[in-house]
């Protein structure tokens, strides 16, 4: 995603929606029973917590994250989310109320800086807010990197909170250079082949590792023309719903790959790591 410059009178705007946003809070009351974290206080910014989710389906939300995160997620009532309809569903795991909720929604395409500020101002006027990825943690391969680096601006304080992280479990599970990787998130769907062969040869000749996704339903063609194109002594990685019941990492050299089985892979959450 690309990242666009900011050539409007910033702190007029914010200034604007931080004030209409105080009005509107001051015409209604808030949700009953959420605790004294949710409330706005004069002159003091809120916080926004980065929460991570689930990225395996099916899997209890609290089997992967720990409990000092419901803590927090119970004081908050205001939430930008990849996905709405995603992120009401695992607050709604994690025994919260969704109902009395706000949730405001920032996804790859939105892409207008005044966008962000209007989800900021609530923040900016006292109101801590959560970030929720779609998986995973917010913030890495995420549209909300966009609402994090607006807070670091206005002076905000950003919390992560702990959480699972694919690439940094497929790292883990690797036993590839984890002193040294590069996440390249997706490969191009044209000259896919010429990519692979330039992420292949930064991996041998500068002994760092290449991580990097596809969509669920391409992982097979994926994995296909990685077989057809690396070298047989390149090592790769390939992590299949890590976490989930159905989990599989092995690394093998290509030429060993050929011979063996594959995992399934269809519309199943992957990534994978080319080494040395």
């Amino acid at each position: 995603m690309k990242e666009k410059n900011i050539n409007f009178p910033v702190k007029q705007v914010l200034n604007r929606v931080v004030e209409d946003h105080t009005i509107q809070n001051e015409q209604k009351s808030p949700p009953p029973g959420r605790g004294e974290g949710m409330k706005e206080t004069e002159g003091t910014e809120g916080v926004l917590y980065l929460i991570p989710c689930p990225i395996s389906e099916g899997e209890s939300v609290w089997s992967v994250l720990p409990a000092s995160n419901g803590r927090v997620m119970s004081e908050l009532d205001y939430f930008i989310v990849e996905n709405v309809r995603s992120a009401r569903r695992f607050l709604s795991k994690s025994g919260l109320k969704v109902s009395e909720l706000e949730f405001r929604e920032l996804s790859e395409h939105t892409t207008d800086p005044r966008g962000i500020d209007v989800l900021c101002a609530p923040i900016v006027a006292g109101r801590s807010a959560g970030v929720i990825s779609e998986a995973g943690v917010p913030g890495v391969a995420d549209p909300g990197a966009m609402v994090v680096r607006r807070c670091h601006e206005l002076g905000v304080r950003v919390v992560p909170l702990v959480g699972p992280s694919s690439i940094i479990l497929a790292m883990m599970a690797s036993g590839l250079n984890g002193q040294s990787f590069a996440f390249n998130g997706y490969l191009p769907v044209k000259d896919a082949g010429k990519a692979i062969r330039n992420l292949e040869r930064r991996a041998l000749s500068e002994g760092q590792a290449q991580m990097f996704i596809e969509t669920p339903y391409r992982n097979v063609k994926l994995v296909e023309q990685l077989l057809l194109t690396l070298g047989g002594e390149t090592r790769l990685t390939i992590a299949v719903d890590l976490t989930g019941a159905d989990e599989f990492v092995e690394t093998h050299g290509v030429r060993e790959w050929r011979g063996r089985k594959l995992p399934e892979l269809h519309k199943k959450p992957a990534i994978f790591v080319i080494g040395a």
